[in-house]
């Protein structure tokens, strides 16, 4: 049973009494789920077909974000713009998906996860077909922002709701699949992207993007159900006073006075005064956003190595990222050693291991993607065959996971107090960086050519490696004299 679930009343509030005029009196009676009714307890495939859902709608979402990526010369002609205001496409997207959590946070601990899931894709759903219909570049530019804001649900939320359905002990290979899906997504969509604008229209890449979105929404209508306990605890007290007629049970949710905008207003500033204040997730919400700084970077740097420099059609350009996707699923195959590893710490330190042993996976990680930016900078040439560089990527995707995954997790455990504000501040830095680094790719790389600008960019990413190191050895010294952190 959740902790929301087993909240009593104030000595006070129990003193009190829940009256119908000219009626009897009743005891405030507080509701608490049933075994069966705990969305842990419901069936393996329910809850695995959940997740699966879910996942793969955060997969579309970031899919969306670089699907943009090979229609941008033809929506350069067709509106009469240059190719950098075209590359806006990807970096409004990706700022809207750094500020919506702000919003949606807030909503989904008042409302719960379903409501949120459904309305925000149905947004996204309909933001879509102004995207494809776009009338000009105004229109285009606006509602991708809003559409990376309408979906940044499945990047804030949706982890809430893996945990919700499955314990401690069992959470951490539907979470490993929940987590690598947004960054399955931006590899993806340059394939589908290349795929379609080699022969298509390219209102087609969009026309397709809203098909698969509408299939997701029907499956999040029909197979998601509610997880967040305060709201089904809230949801069986008001069956309750219904059916019985007394309107003394309540639910934790009820007894809370929740005041929505102030709610949103303390998550919009939180992540930053965390960031101000505590130097730690400060540099390691620096480390990640230029990682995935780089990730949507390679979107404007691959056309330019492959299509330039070996002569490539946009069809084959876009398969080229299918080397960064095949590092991030052999990293995800290694999740049952990262679990072992895991237990093993635990047990060492009573049960319950410090949040320090998550940055373990990140040392790995944070090795990997110089390694791989090396590799790929110093093989770019177009004398060397294409697929030396291809294979070069590959730790580059694996680092990513590894990073991320590290991160992310540490982030939760070390800051719980206030962990919804660590990721929301993690999200809107890497979502910014993410947004801008796209922009000054082909300046960069018409200035310093493909060798030294990827260069420059693994020479950044070694500079950063030594943090989860660091952080290893005093994180414990750190969190105990951080006001953010557990100790």
């Amino acid at each position: 049973m959740s902790a929301a679930s087993s909240m009593t009343l104030d000595q006070d509030d129990l003193e009190d009494k829940a009256t119908i005029p000219d009626g009897p009196t009743y005891d405030p009676m507080q509701v608490s789920l049933e075994t069966s009714e705990h969305p842990q307890h419901i069936s393996s495939l329910r809850k695995w077909l959940a997740v699966v859902i879910i996942s793969s709608s955060a997969l579309c979402v970031t899919c969306s974000s670089s699907v943009a990526l090979f229609t941008e010369e033809s929506v350069s002609k067709e509106f009469g713009v240059s190719h950098i205001v075209t590359i806006l496409a990807i970096s409004l997207f990706i700022e809207g998906l750094g500020l919506g959590p702000l919003l949606v946070g807030p909503l989904s601990e008042v409302y719960g996860r379903n409501i949120v899931y459904r309305v925000s894709y149905s947004l996204f759903f309909m933001c879509a077909f102004p995207v494809a219909f776009a009338p000009n570049v105004y229109v285009y530019l606006i509602f991708r922002f809003v559409m990376g804001f309408c979906g940044a649900a499945f990047l804030s939320v949706a982890g809430g709701s893996v945990s919700d359905l499955f314990s401690d002990d069992t959470v951490a290979n539907p979470m490993a699949l929940y987590t690598i899906s947004p960054f399955i997504g931006p590899v993806l969509g340059p394939l589908i992207s290349g795929l379609i604008n080699q022969n298509l229209y390219w209102r087609w890449t969009f026309r397709f993007q809203a098909m698969w979105i509408f299939s997701q929404l029907i499956a999040l209508y029909l197979l998601v159900p509610e997880t967040y306990v305060p709201v089904l605890l809230k949801r069986k007290a008001y069956r309750m006073r219904i059916s019985t007629g007394n309107p003394a049970y309540w639910a934790p949710l009820d007894k809370q006075d929740k005041h929505l905008m102030h709610a949103i207003a303390v998550s919009c500033y939180k992540p930053f005064q965390l960031m101000i204040f505590d130097r730690m997730a400060l540099l390691l919400n620096l480390w990640t956003s230029l990682i995935l700084g780089i990730l949507y970077l390679a979107f404007q740097a691959f056309p330019i190595i492959f299509q330039r420099g070996h002569g490539f059609s946009m069809r084959a350009t876009g398969m080229t990222f299918l080397g960064i996707g095949l590092g991030m699923v052999l990293s995800i195959s290694s999740q049952p050693y990262w679990n072992k590893l895991f237990r093993r710490e635990a047990a060492k330190h009573g049960g319950e291991a410090p949040p320090e042993t998550r940055l373990i996976m990140g040392q790995l990680g944070g090795i990997l993607v110089p390694i791989g930016l090396f590799w790929l900078a110093f093989t770019t040439y177009p004398g060397i065959h294409w697929i030396v560089p291809i294979i070069g990527s590959v730790p580059f995707g694996a680092g990513i996971y590894f990073v991320f995954t590290s991160t992310f997790t540490y982030l939760v455990t070390a800051y719980r107090p206030i962990a919804a504000s660590a990721m929301a501040a993690n999200s809107a830095m890497r979502s910014s960086f993410a947004a801008v680094f796209p922009l000054f790719a082909g300046a960069m790389y018409d200035k310093l050519g493909t060798v030294g600008a990827t260069a420059l960019l693994a020479g950044l990413t070694t500079v950063m490696a030594p943090l989860p190191f660091i952080f290893h050895r005093i994180g414990p010294r750190l969190r105990k004299n951080s006001r953010f952190t557990i100790s």
